[in-house]
């Protein structure tokens, strides 16, 4: 008989064990050892079997235990002194409290999904990780940050391999009351309610879960309330779930219900309204719009209203193809936003900042990432590859302009060294150094023998084998119920066997099955009887990328080989929890990618962060951080070669370096210790744990976006909004008389028959303003090499300034606006020149925003 409800029953807390209600209701325990370290001791057994998850633990522990444990003046004594510490970390001024001149008191951060903790499943991969750790780095630095997403009820999935090896997915429902969560209430102890207009007539209602995230702050809507018609009430059933306009209605409800969620906070709490909004891809790009409408009610126009809320918002883009971006039908579009859901805003303003126009001047449909440019003055891609990508991608949005004039920056992403390196390998540094911060130390010093090195490796690598055992029998046990678990399971991997990992989402063009295009050469890498190679593998296919599960499938019949399946085994159900054992345990990190679609790739910079050493092919951020002393780079076939040619000619680099480089290095022993493999790792910790942290991360972008957006608010939003109104006034005066803007003649002299290095280039360029003045304009020498198509590379530009005398005119006949300057030659080689006119103003980020430019004939 199945019970129609099911609810944890947890023990009463004794008085004087207070302290651990506040230790478990702020998630810095994920990440602060010691912490969870005195919540291992309550129960060691029940710990390990809730998996680490101390609100799990306290539904197991029984109250006698509490008890005895509330008679303990030691462990009370150590409860009280991490609370206190908790305390003192949420107070205390921190990096971001010492920065001087302007910063935002407040920043709002938007993303689709947060992986924080495997207790807390609102993520599917790369994306929610790099949220979960922006947060944590936010709060260890004191970066002012408040977060939005979606709570899940289902989350994303959980995986399972049928007995042919094909994925299957189960969604277990997440119970928010076992979890480290609480629901946002106003004074009088109701729950707060958000609530969206749909088009129908009716409303979609969502509670606001908070989560404490160190110092940071997370809303989590959901819409599973009893307000709710049924359907409604699937909104929030899982990540990445259902069709179209399921998903409209999730992006909908992250962006508008998100900003209205913080508002409703900020009044309840007294916090600062933020003044930066930073959108973690375009799936909460509704935000913007949100704000507009909140503008336009309080008396600005649109286009007003636009331009402050473009001054204070941060867009960063993680797709390198178009494929990965969400896209709408504009019908869909123009029926939401033909109802009462954003009062001010009109249907056909929203579909102007988001549809897709072809290249006949045809619109198309209604693309994310694009009303994410558009709504923002600052924007990013994730490495510095990806930010080249980007700009080839979105070109078209800035026409007439070079890739390397288009405005998208890049910040490399980072991981949370606290949460990803393993507390072995931490305790390591403490006793060397007196830190366990293993990112602020030389591990080429000295002060770690090699023998402890490599003692640690060994240990990790034991643990990752003990660990895969387990998962490879709840395998088979699964597909085989009531049988007797076979004798090599329990001899599946070996502690003492070069180990690469491979873990991560599967997409195609992750190549998940790039190792099995020789599976002989591979067996023979596998078996070789002196340098013998073992691969774990884990990851997950989206469900509905058939393709992606069957290279799972496959890659699994390959391991299900008696010859092999000791040396390669394939783990279902990747998670956060198994990443913590799987990272630290790998002496070689694997990433194959097709280049240039990985975005980042943050799994290779924990493994990094763990003394494994990456061999990947240059893509994402190994692209910028391969030195050739901290790993392998694969080396990436032609452009022009076939999709099979490539692969082959790639996989066969693959196994050669496999073979002949890294086997042999790491098997190559004196005293039974790599040491020449020990200086690769050595180097790469020193040299990679610093620059992969986000800590770095984070620096960035308050440095390079959020600071400037809190200044550029500030500026736009002073005086009544002053400075927005005459910004949207100058842009529409620009668009109207940039018809007439030209260059009617470039005059240039100074230069020898054969010019020199050290010579001066002068020159004069007349150009007709139309109805605009010098003002409203930058006209700029743009030079470089030029090529033999005279296109011009490695370009750089010099301003030209008005020259005395001259005046607005009509081409150089009359006179014309008159501008000059001078260039000195510093290098021998090609070189070409052009002079263009930009539109400029003090309040736009960027000469290139507007899309407007007149380059002389």
């Amino acid at each position: 008989m199945k019970a129609i409800r099911r609810f944890a029953v947890r023990p009463a807390l004794p008085e004087r064990l207070a302290a651990l209600e506040t230790l478990v209701g702020n998630l810095r325990w994920v990440w602060h050892e010691p912490t969870r370290e005195l919540f291992s001791e309550i129960a060691p057994g029940a710990w390990e079997h809730a998996q680490r998850d101390p609100t799990a633990l306290f539904a197991s522990v029984s109250q006698e235990r509490l008890d005895e444990l509330a008679a303990d003046d030691g462990f009370v004594h150590r409860a009280n002194a991490l609370r206190d510490d908790l305390e003192r970390y949420l107070t205390e001024p921190r990096w971001y409290q010492s920065l001087e001149g302007e910063t935002p008191d407040s920043i709002a951060y938007f993303s689709p999904e947060y992986g924080i903790t495997a207790a807390l499943p609102q993520y599917s991969g790369g994306l929610g990780i790099l949220a979960g750790d922006h947060l944590k780095s936010a709060s260890d630095l004191g970066v002012p940050l408040v977060a939005v997403g979606l709570f899940y009820r289902s989350g994303y999935f959980s995986q399972s391999l049928s007995a042919d090896g094909w994925q299957q997915e189960r969604y277990p429902i997440v119970d928010p009351d076992g979890l480290p969560l609480s629901v946002l209430r106003h004074l009088d102890g109701t729950p707060v309610d958000v609530v969206l207009a749909m088009p129908d007539g009716r409303s979609l209602n969502s509670r606001v879960w908070t989560a404490r995230v160190g110092r940071v702050t997370l809303l989590l809507l959901d819409t599973d309330v009893p307000e709710n018609d049924a359907d409604l009430c699937q909104v929030t059933d899982r990540l990445y779930g259902g069709g179209e306009e399921h998903r409209l209605r999730q992006e909908l409800l992250l962006g508008i219900g998100g900003v209205r969620a913080i508002k409703q906070w900020c009044d309840l709490t007294g916090a600062a309204f933020p003044a930066v909004f930073h959108t973690n891809e375009g799936h909460a790009g509704f935000l913007g719009l949100e704000r507009i409408s909140d503008l336009v009610g309080a008396g600005l126009g649109f286009g007003e209203a636009l331009e402050v809320v473009r001054g204070g918002a941060v867009f960063t883009t993680h797709t390198p193809v178009p494929a990965g971006i969400d896209r709408f039908d504009p019908a869909l579009i123009r029926r939401y936003f033909s109802t009462d859901l954003l009062p001010g805003v009109e249907a056909d303003e929203v579909l102007t900042l988001g549809q897709e126009e072809g290249g006949d001047g045809s619109l198309g449909a209604f693309n994310m990432a694009i009303m994410g440019f558009r709504l923002a003055q600052r924007a990013n891609g994730v490495s510095r590859l990806h930010g080249e990508v980007s700009r080839r991608m979105f070109r078209s949005l800035w026409p007439g302009f070079d890739e390397t004039d288009i405005p998208i920056g890049s910040i490399t992403n980072g991981v949370h060294p606290a949460t990803w390196t393993s507390p072995h390998l931490a305790e390591v540094a403490e006793h060397a150094w007196g830190t366990r911060d293993t990112t602020a130390v030389d591990w080429r010093d000295g002060a770690v023998s090699d023998e402890t090195l490599w003692e640690t490796k060994r240990r990790l690598r034991a643990e990752l084998v003990h660990a895969a055992r387990r998962r490879v029998e709840a395998t088979w046990i699964s597909q085989n119920p009531g049988g007797v678990v076979p004798e090599w399971v329990g001899q599946v991997l070996d502690p003492d066997v070069l180990t690469i990992g491979f873990a991560r989402r599967v997409p195609t063009y992750k190549r998940l099955t790039l190792m099995l295009h020789d599976e002989e050469r591979l067996r023979a890498l596998l078996l070789d009887p002196e340098r013998p190679i073992q691969i774990v593998v884990a990851g997950k296919s989206h469900p509905a990328d058939d393709e992606g599960k069957r290279l799972i499938q496959q890659l699994v019949e390959f391991t299900s080989d008696p010859a092999v399946r000791s040396r390669i085994v394939f783990l279902p159900d990747y998670d956060m929890g198994m990443a913590k054992t799987l990272f630290p345990g790998t002496d070689v990190w694997l990433n194959n990618p097709l280049r240039p679609l990985e975005a980042c790739g943050t799994s290779g910079m924990k493994a990094a962060l763990n003394g494994s050493l990456n061999l990947s092919i240059l893509d994402g951020w190994w692209n910028e951080f391969y030195d050739g002393a901290n790993g392998w780079a694969i080396p990436t076939a032609a452009a022009n070669v076939s999709p099979e040619e490539r692969d082959r000619i790639e996989a066969s680099s693959l196994y050669e370096l496999l073979e002949h480089h890294i086997a042999p290095r790491f098997y190559d022993r004196d005293g039974g210790v790599p040491r020449q493999w020990l200086t690769s790792v050595r180097h790469s910790l020193a040299t990679l744990s610093p620059a992969l942290s986000a800590d770095r991360m984070l620096r960035e972008y308050v440095g390079a976006l959020y600071r400037p957006a809190s200044v550029a608010a500030a500026r736009l939003s002073e005086s009544g909004y002053r400075r927005a109104r005459e910004l949207a006034a100058w842009k529409q005066r620009v668009v109207s008389s940039w018809p007439r803007v030209g260059i009617t003649h470039v005059e240039s002299g100074g230069l020898d028959v054969t010019p020199q290095v050290g010579e001066m280039l002068r020159l004069r360029a007349y150009v007709d303003l139309g109805d605009l003045t010098p003002e409203d304009v930058r006209v700029e020498l743009v030079y470089g090499s030029g090529s033999a198509e005279g296109e011009l590379t490695e370009v750089s530009t010099l301003s030209l300034a008005p020259l005395a005398g001259s005046g607005p005119g009509r081409g150089a006949g009359s006179g014309g606006t008159v501008y000059g300057g001078e260039l000195r030659l510093e290098r021998s080689g090609n070189f070409g020149y052009t002079v263009r006119v930009v539109p400029h103003h003090p309040d736009v980020a960027s000469d290139v925003e507007m899309g407007l430019v007149a380059v002389a004939q």
